[in-house]
């Protein structure tokens, strides 16, 4: 298993590349659930990263479940 760290209550900025299937831009996302995916490979590390939508103006949109590569959280992201 591999170590992420990703608080509940935190804001992730989370790019359209750095997601699978990302048909709607970069996300800014407050976290309140994360899910490990255990069905793939090693070294093909990916989470769910449940939370709410935040807009650019701060008002809250829509739950949401993102699938990110775990590297790309470690590198950038966590606000």
């Amino acid at each position: 298993m591999f170590d992420i760290r990703v608080r509940l209550g935190a804001v992730l900025y989370i790019d359209a590349v750095d997601r699978l299937l990302p048909s709607d831009g970069p996300v800014r996302l407050w976290v309140t659930g994360v899910r490990l995916v255990a069905s793939r490979p090693p070294h093909d590390e990916w989470i769910w990263v449940e939370g709410v939508r935040l807009f650019p103006s701060g008002r809250r949109g829509p739950q949401a479940q993102i699938l990110v590569h775990v590297s790309k959280l470690r590198e950038r992201s966590i606000q």
